[in-house]
């Protein structure tokens, strides 16, 4: 199943639909100071970015802990948001 990731209130919160096939929408807000957005490079690339690395680090980790697989085998579905890399953006 494709994850749909809609992005609104201009980067604040994004919103993570169709995760394994469920119905409900996954919200997540940005910390104060960070803003996401979609890379226009990449598909299925989301931009985490704040000027403070921690606010943008725990950002990331909200919306990876929104997407995790329970009470299944996490083997076999590996469906999720991770993190590709982390640092300092390159303008």
């Amino acid at each position: 199943f494709p994850i749909n990731a809609n992005i609104i209130n201009g980067g604040k919160t994004l919103e993570l639909r169709n995760f394994l096939g469920e119905k409900i929408v996954r919200t997540v807000h940005m910390l104060p100071g960070v803003l996401c957005e979609k890379s226009a490079s990449t598909k299925d690339e989301i931009i985490i970015s704040g000027s403070d690395i921690e606010l943008a680090g725990r950002s990331a980790a909200l919306v990876h802990q929104s997407c995790l697989v329970k009470d299944k085998d996490i083997r076999k579905f590996l469906d999720g948001v991770y993190v590709s890399s982390h640092g300092t953006k390159e303008e």
